[in-house]
C-alpha cells in the first residue's frame, strides 16, 4: 500500500509540474523541489515589482488626479496602495500550500488557485490572468509608440520653431517596438531576465523623476498650484462626462498598481531561508512604498502644473517643448522601461502555453527539442534554442502589435485593463485563498472584514469599467483604423 501511495503522489506531481522525477533533497545546487537553487533576494524581487508597477500607468495619474480633485485624488491613490499591499501579503502567504517553510510550492498564480480553491475557479482565474497579460502587452505597445512619437515631435517642433504641427503616424513606431519584443521574448524564462528588470527599474525612476521635475518647474513658472478640491470643473466638461471620467480615473489608478498577476512568479525566484513569504512581504512593502511616493508626487505635481488641462499622458502631453532634450531622455527611458516591463508581464503566459504544449504533445520534436548554441557571455555558456518558442512568441507579439495599431487609445485601454484585472486578481482570489489557507471561520469578524473589502473593490472595478468603455465609445466616433496620428 505504501508503494502505491508513493506512486500516486509522484503521478500527481507529474500532472502539475514540468518536473517528472520526484524531487531530490535540497542541496547546494538544488532546492527542495529538485529545481536549480533560486538566487532571488529582497532587492531583485523589489526590482521585478517596481518594473511591473511603475509602468506606463504613472503617466496617466496627473489626468486621473485632475478628474478627482485635490481631496479624492490623493485619497484614492493611498487607498489603492494600501489595498494592493495588504492583498499582496495575503497572496504571498499562498506560495506554499500548508507549512510556510516546507509546504508544496506553487510556481504560478494558477497553481496557487488550483491547490487552494481548485475546480472551476482555476479555469476562470487562468482566463482572467492571461487575458489581462495580453491586454497589458497591448497597453505597453501603445504607450511606447506614443513616447517614440513624442521624441520625433519635440525635435520637429524645435527645428521648425513651433510653426509646424508635426503630425506623425503611430504605426511605424508600434512595429519597431514589436520587432524589439520579438527579439527579447526569446529569453527562455523569468530567472534569466533579472538584469532586464534592473535596467527597466532604473529607467522608470529616470522618467518619473523628469516628469516630477518638469511639473515642479511648471508650478514655479505659474506661481501657483492649479486645480480645485473637487477636480475638473463643470463647463470644461459636462456633468455626465465628469462622472464617466471620474470612473475612468479609478481604472487608471487601479492599472497603475496592478502587479498581483505576476506576484507568485516573482516569489518563485526567491531563495530561502528565510521563508519566501517573509522576503516577499519585505519586497512588497519596499516597492509599494516607493511606488506610492512616486505616484503621489507625479500625479499631484502634474495636476498642480496643468489643473483641469492635465494631459492623458504626462510627458507626451506637455504644453511646453523646452528643454526638449530632457523630454527626449524621459521618453527614451519610457521606451526602454516598457521593453523590459512587457517581458516581465508576458513571461508567465509564455511559460504556461509552452508547458501546456509540452504536456499535450510530449513526442513532438518541434515543441520539445532544444538546440544548444554556444554563447560565451551567458553564465551557462550556451543558449537553448527552441523552435516552438520562436514561432509561438513571435506570433503573440505580432498579434498584440496589430491590435495596438487598431485601438490606439491610451487612457481608455489603461482604464479597461485596470478595471478588468484589479478586483479578481488583486483582491478576490488572494482574499479567498487566504481564508481557505488559514481556515478562517465563516461569519467571524476577520472573515466579514475581508469579504467587505472584496465587495467594495468589486464596486470600484465595475464603476471603472463602465467609465472606460464610455471613453472608448466616444473615441470610436472620430476614429479610422490604422490611420491614427498625433
Amino acid at each position: 500500500m505504501g508503494e502505491n501511495n508513493a506512486a500516486s503522489k509522484n503521478y500527481q506531481a507529474f500532472e502539475h509540474s514540468i518536473d517528472v522525477l520526484p524531487p531530490p533533497p535540497a542541496s547546494k545546487c538544488f532546492d527542495d523541489d529538485g529545481r536549480l537553487k533560486r538566487t532571488g533576494t529582497v532587492w531583485t524581487a523589489s526590482a521585478h515589482i517596481i518594473t511591473a508597477v511603475i509602468g506606463s500607468g504613472v503617466l496617466s495619474l496627473a489626468w486621473a488626479t485632475a478628474q478627482l480633485g485635490w481631496v479624492a485624488g490623493p485619497a484614492v491613490l493611498f487607498l489603492f496602495s494600501f489595498v494592493t499591499y495588504y492583498t499582496s501579503v495575503l497572496l504571498a502567504a499562498c506560495y506554499r500550500s500548508g507549512d510556510p517553510n516546507t509546504g508544496k510550492r506553487n510556481y504560478t498564480y494558477m497553481d496557487a488557485v488550483r491547490s487552494t480553491l481548485g475546480g472551476f475557479q482555476v479555469k476562470i482565474c487562468g482566463l482572467i490572468q492571461y487575458l489581462n497579460i495580453f491586454g497589458v502587452a497591448i497597453g505597453y505597445t501603445i504607450a511606447s509608440s506614443i513616447s517614440m512619437m513624442a521624441i520625433k515631435r519635440s525635435n520637429c517642433f524645435h527645428s521648425n520653431g513651433g510653426k509646424n504641427p508635426c503630425h506623425i503616424n503611430s504605426n511605424p513606431y508600434m512595429i519597431m517596438f514589436g520587432v524589439a519584443e520579438i527579439i527579447f521574448s526569446q529569453i527562455p524564462d523569468f530567472d534569466q531576465i533579472w538584469w532586464l528588470s534592473i535596467v527597466a527599474a532604473v529607467m522608470s525612476f529616470t522618467y518619473s523623476s523628469i516628469g516630477l521635475g518638469l511639473g515642479i518647474a511648471k508650478v514655479v513658472e505659474n506661481g501657483k498650484f492649479m486645480g480645485s478640491l473637487t477636480g475638473i470643473s463643470i463647463g470644461t466638461v459636462t456633468q455626465t462626462q465628469k462622472m464617466w471620467r471620474s470612473f475612468q480615473a479609478l481604472g487608471d489608478i487601479a492599472f497603475a498598481y496592478s502587479y498581483s498577476i505576476i506576484l507568485i512568479e516573482i516569489q518563485d525566484t526567491i531563495k530561502s531561508p528565510p521563508s519566501e513569504a517573509k522576503t516577499m512581504k519585505k519586497a512588497t512593502l519596499i516597492s509599494v512604498t516607493v511606488t506610492t511616493l512616486f505616484y503621489m508626487l507625479c500625479g499631484c505635481m502634474g495636476y498642480a502644473a496643468f489643473g483641469d488641462l492635465a494631459p492623458g499622458n504626462l510627458l507626451t502631453g506637455f504644453g511646453f517643448y523646452n528643454p526638449y532634450w530632457l523630454l527626449d531622455i524621459a521618453n527614451a527611458a519610457i521606451v526602454v522601461h516598457l521593453v523590459g516591463a512587457y517581458q516581465v508581464y508576458c513571461q508567465p503566459l509564455f511559460a504556461f502555453i509552452e508547458k501546456w504544449a509540452a504536456e499535450k504533445y510530449p513526442k513532438s520534436k518541434f515543441i520539445t527539442k532544444e538546440i544548444e548554441i554556444p554563447v560565451p557571455f551567458l553564465s551557462s555558456g550556451c543558449y537553448k534554442f527552441n523552435l516552438f518558442r520562436l514561432v509561438w512568441r513571435t506570433i503573440f507579439v505580432i498579434i498584440t502589435t496589430v491590435i495596438s495599431m487598431l485601438l490606439p487609445f491610451f487612457n481608455d485601454v489603461v482604464g479597461i485593463l485596470g478595471a478588468f484585472g484589479f478586483w479578481p486578481l488583486t483582491v478576490y482570489y488572494p482574499v479567498e485563498m487566504y481564508i481557505v489557507q488559514k481556515k478562517i471561520p465563516k461569519w467571524s469578524t476577520r472573515w466579514i472584514c475581508l469579504e467587505i473589502l472584496s465587495f467594495a473593490c468589486l464596486m470600484i472595478s465595475i464603476a471603472a469599467a463602465v467609465g472606460s468603455f464610455a471613453g472608448v465609445v466616444l473615441d470610436l466616433k472620430s476614429y479610422k483604423p490604422f490611420v491614427t496620428s498625433y
